[in-house]
């Protein structure tokens, strides 16, 4: 590795280099990026839709063994891009801090403070030497119940504890062409019902990758004010929504 202006401050998480920068949550950031993994979320007007890659790395492993799509509580969904260990610990810990919120409150936790807890444990990470951060970007989503009013919820956190919640968000290898995608989608039309989100949401991952997606080779997650539980579709549920969507262009 070329040591330029970042010699002798990358070795420790707790130094500000003299530009003001901690290298190795920089360096966190990459670790996502290199996954080589892109996922996409969007918020309907009475729904979210999650969207990631699946890549099997090897012909033995079984496909269906293989997911970066979590379910926090039945209601709340995550995906998780970046490195899938760090994911699974992540996950781990924000099933345990929303059952704990549940015991404590008598109501499950809304998505927003699930992400803010997940964030601060996140920013905690960056505070000491003998800690690293998390190479992951988690995305939840889920309905948030204000009186009699479902609100449907998407945030993201990143690897140095922000959190903040999105009408629409990509994360991963191709973040930014996904983004600018999306950014038009939301511009052009900001309250998407259920087949608008779900077409916006795999369309720009289509359009990012470059090639035709087939089944196999994406995870789609759905939450309704309807049906108010994660669902994650079957290949042939996804098979239906590739359909519909090429059937349209």
């Amino acid at each position: 590795m070329s040591r330029g202006s970042s010699a002798g401050y990358d070795r420790h998480i707790t130094i500000f280099s003299p530009q003001g920068k901690l290298y190795q949550v920089e360096y966190a950031f990459k670790a996502v990026k290199n996954a080589n993994m892109t996922s996409i979320g969007v918020r309907g007007k009475d729904c979210v839709i999650v969207v990631t890659q699946k890549k099997v790395a090897d012909k033995l492993i079984v496909p269906s063994s293989v997911s970066h799509l979590f379910k926090i509580t039945p209601t709340i969904g995550c995906v998780s891009t970046g490195l899938i260990a760090d994911a699974k610990n992540q996950v781990t810990r924000a099933r345990q801090e929303a059952a704990e919120f549940k015991y404590k409150n008598g109501y499950d936790i809304p998505v927003g403070y699930l992400a803010k807890r997940v964030a601060d444990i996140c920013q905690v990470y960056t505070q000491h030497a003998f800690m690293r951060p998390l190479g992951v970007v988690p995305i939840f989503c889920g309905i948030d119940m204000e009186g009699k009013e479902a609100i449907p919820q998407l945030y993201k956190v990143d690897p140095a504890g922000f959190f903040v919640g999105y009408k629409a968000i990509a994360a991963g290898h191709k973040e930014q062409e996904a983004n600018n995608l999306l950014e038009k989608k939301i511009k052009a039309n900001s309250e998407m019902t259920f087949d608008q989100a779900m077409e916006a949401a795999i369309l720009t991952l289509q359009t990012v990758l470059g090639s035709d997606i087939k089944p196999k080779d994406i995870e789609v997650g759905v939450v309704t004010v309807d049906v108010p539980k994660f669902t994650i579709l079957t290949e042939e549920e996804v098979d239906k929504r590739l359909s519909i969507i090429s059937d349209r262009d």
